[in-house]
């Protein structure tokens, strides 16, 4: 089943989905990237374990042998002594939970090189605090001054961008995708994405002189959300998340969606 967007599908955001989605999308891109720059280049994909704050609601069970445990459908409404008092409200803790991701390093065969890193961001990678955003910019100047061209594709709608210039000033957009070139540093070129486009194929830049790679990222997003069957896990009728859609944005939303028989 095809994704009914003809870009980035907002639905895939969603908390539980995109690890899986992130990693689909760093081994598609990773393939696909290794038959245009062999046999001089690979590329390599690289794990790393990201600590991430998600709502979840954890059903609990008990569970104990040769024990009948009887479960009230629920519980919470069992009767108070009369001096206790119920509660104002039930809310769900924010659980650490160990995500894996990965990113994408081109190295050069003769020397193994890093020459291009390529980073999917991650929630992590925009949580402000010292092990999200902080982190994330001082990986992203190391690189930089290390002469690696960075390849940064954010397909994520909250947290905070990566870090430009006060002078440069982003158009309103849901995704970005901003690719410095080692030569050019500190100058980026930036695609805005927005939902009623495909996704731009961007270029992935090597050792001078060498061409380009290309990185056609809806090509990659469109077979990797038919492989998944990503359509059997979204529910079109409700809102994606994170809930802060714009306005505008929401309105083409309903619309299209509407107009795809989705709702």
């Amino acid at each position: 089943m095809e994704s009914p967007f003809p870009g980035m599908d907002p639905y895939l955001e969603r908390a539980s989905l995109w690890p899986d989605v992130h990693t689909r999308l760093i081994t598609a891109s990773c393939d696909l990237l290794q038959a245009q720059i062999a046999p001089a280049y690979v590329a390599q994909i690289t794990p790393y374990v990201a600590l991430e704050q998600i709502d979840i609601a954890v059903p609990r069970r008990a569970i104990v042998l040769d024990i009948g445990i009887y479960e009230r459908e629920n519980p919470r409404c069992a009767p108070l002594a009369a001096s206790i008092e119920a509660p104002s409200l039930t809310g769900t803790a924010i659980i650490d939970i160990a995500t894996r991701y990965a990113r994408i390093e081109i190295r050069a065969v003769n020397d193994e090189t890093l020459v291009t890193a390529i980073e999917l961001l991650s929630p992590v990678n925009k949580r402000p605090g010292a092990e999200g955003v902080d982190a994330y910019e001082k990986k992203r100047r190391e690189l930089f001054m290390a002469g690696v061209h960075l390849l940064e594709i954010d397909l994520l709608r909250g947290g905070k961008r990566p870090q430009l210039a006060p002078s440069t000033q982003l158009p309103t957009a849901p995704y970005f995708v901003l690719l410095s070139r080692a030569e050019h540093w500190p100058e980026l070129d930036i695609w805005a994405c927005a939902f009623e486009r495909p996704l731009p194929t961007v270029p992935v830049p090597l050792r001078r002189p060498d061409p380009d790679a290309a990185l056609p990222l809806n090509q990659v997003l469109q077979q990797v959300y038919r492989n998944a069957r990503y359509d059997l896990q979204i529910d079109y009728r409700a809102a994606p998340p994170p809930p802060d859609l714009a306005a505008p944005d929401a309105a083409w939303l309903e619309a299209h969606l509407q107009a795809c028989g989705r709702r």
